[in-house]
């Protein structure tokens, strides 16, 4: 049975339709990333599927006692509170010493807990986010643009660690994301969205689609080829297009 199912979802936002006749599920385990430009309906996609935007017309079926995982965009804390990583990841509901350990580690950060959350980088808040939501042992793993304002190494680790948590615990992941070089080759399947459904399917056959193409051009394409390759060779660099094109060429040159 799927975790979340939608059948002729349209949603409004502010009077204006904002996603129409949208056909969707996710499966357990899978990973799925939501792709589309700024305002094509990703974000109250997320909402409806959480349960916190209402149909305007269709419906969201979700499995029974399903639990969900949900990592923001981004959080701010007032950086005069002092408050540690343990005491967060506390929030809104204690946690075991050990849940959180188990947490913390999941999510490639062991040893933050004693640390103030106002002293982390970007990237180890965000993971520190991922831990918490990960405190619900969730079925489904849900994440907004989990990445914005990260660089690209720091994006690719990202990426990296959320196909771990996959592996670790069997949940499925829904991500919506930017970064279209890294997350469509971390994704068995990716959704490109613009109002509507323009196409879906497993990543090659997604930035292969002339409706992908025409919202992000043809750019993708080679980066998943050099990914997938990088990837083949057990090779965790930071997938940024510049050096794994010289190695490439220099592999080339070498032959």
């Amino acid at each position: 049975m799927s975790l979340i199912e939608t059948r002729g979802l349209t949603l409004r936002h502010d009077g204006q339709v904002a996603l129409r006749d949208v056909n969707f599920r996710i499966d357990p385990g899978e990973i799925v990333t939501i792709v589309g430009p700024n305002g094509s309906g990703k974000s109250s996609l997320l909402r409806a599927l959480i349960g916190a935007l209402k149909p305007a017309a269709g419906k969201v079926t979700r499995k029974p006692g399903l639990r969900i995982g949900y990592v923001p965009q981004k959080l701010q804390i007032d950086g005069t509170l002092p408050l540690t990583v343990r005491r967060f990841v506390n929030l809104p509901r204690r946690q075991t010493p050990d849940a959180i350990r188990a947490a913390l580690a999941t999510a490639g950060v062991p040893d933050l807990a004693e640390r103030q959350m106002v002293d982390l980088s970007g990237g180890q808040f965000q993971r520190v986010l991922l831990a918490r939501a990960l405190l619900e042992r969730p079925d489904l793993l849900i994440l907004d643009e989990a990445t914005q304002g990260l660089d690209q190494p720091g994006s690719a680790a990202f990426y990296r660690q959320i196909e771990e948590v996959r592996q670790d615990l069997g949940c499925a992941v829904l991500m919506v994301s930017h970064d279209l070089h890294v997350v469509m080759a971390a994704s068995d399947r990716v959704l490109c969205l613009n109002g509507h459904v323009c196409c879906e399917g497993t990543p090659e056959t997604v930035a292969d689609a002339p409706e992908y193409r025409a919202l992000f051009g043809t750019g993708t394409q080679g980066a998943l080829a050099l990914y997938r390759h990088d990837h083949d060779h057990h090779h965790h660099g930071d997938a940024c297009d510049g050096d794994h094109d010289k190695t490439t060429t220099r592999e080339t040159e070498n032959a």
